[in-house]
C-alpha cells in the first residue's frame, strides 16, 4: 500500500511510492567487471520541501548472502514538475555526477530516466550515460539500470528487487493502533 505523508509537499505526491527505506538484492553484470550478486539499502526521504532525498548503498554478496565488499554508493535529489516530468541530480562515490530526466508513467507508479549530463573526475572509470527504470510492483520497489562507456554501448548492468523496511518507530505506531482489531484477533481475518 502506498501511503502519502500529511507533511509531504503536494508537488511530490506522484512520487510518494518511492518514500521510505528499502532493502533487497540484485545482480550486476557489465563487461570488464566481475558479475556478482549484490545487496542494497535505499532511502527516499523528504523534509517538506519540493524534493525527495535519495541515498543508496550496495555491496557484493558471496554465495551465502554475506557482505563481501562495498560496491557503489549514490546520493541525490528527485523532483517532479506539474507535467509529470522527473529530474534527478545524483552523485556517486566513484567520482561521477549525473543529471537525469524522465517521466512518470501514466496511471502507474513507474519512472523512466535517462542521463542528460555526466561529469566525471579523473579517477572515475569510463562512463558516458545511462538509463534507469524504477517501478512499484506488488509492494516491492524494482529497478534496472543501463549504462554505456566509450567502449560498450548502452546495456543493462544492474537490477534489484527491494522490500520496504519497517523501522522500530513504525512497529510502535502499529502497536498503538491495534485498538481496531477484534479482541480475539481471529475475526480480523474472516
Amino acid at each position: 500500500m502506498i501511503e502519502i505523508p500529511s507533511d509531504l509537499n503536494p508537488d511530490l505526491v506522484p512520487l510518494a511510492f518511492l518514500l521510505g527505506n528499502w532493502a533487497g538484492a540484485g545482480v550486476t553484470d557489465f563487461p570488464g567487471a566481475e558479475k556478482a550478486n549484490f545487496g542494497q539499502e535505499v532511502s527516499f526521504t523528504h523534509d517538506g520541501r519540493d524534493f525527495i532525498e535519495y541515498r543508496s548503498y550496495t555491496w557484493v554478496l558471496d554465495s551465502e548472502g554475506n557482505k563481501v565488499k562495498p560496491l557503489e554508493t549514490e546520493s541525490g535529489f528527485w523532483r517532479i514538475g506539474k507535467d509529470r516530468k522527473v529530474e534527478v541530480v545524483m552523485v556517486r562515490d566513484d567520482g561521477v555526477v549525473e543529471v537525469w530526466y524522465g517521466e512518470l508513467a501514466d496511471q502507474k507508479p513507474q519512472i523512466d530516466l535517462v542521463t542528460d549530463a555526466v561529469a566525471r573526475t579523473a579517477a572515475s572509470g569510463p562512463y558516458t550515460g545511462g538509463k534507469r527504470l524504477y517501478g512499484y510492483v506488488k509492494g516491492d520497489l524494482m529497478w534496472v539500470g543501463e549504462k554505456q562507456t566509450p567502449e560498450v554501448p548502452l546495456r543493462p548492468y544492474m537490477s534489484a528487487q527491494l522490500k520496504k523496511v519497517v523501522t522500530p518507530e513504525e512497529v510502535a505506531d502499529m502497536a498503538r493502533n491495534l485498538g481496531d482489531l477484534p479482541d480475539d484477533g481471529i475475526a480480523f481475518f474472516k
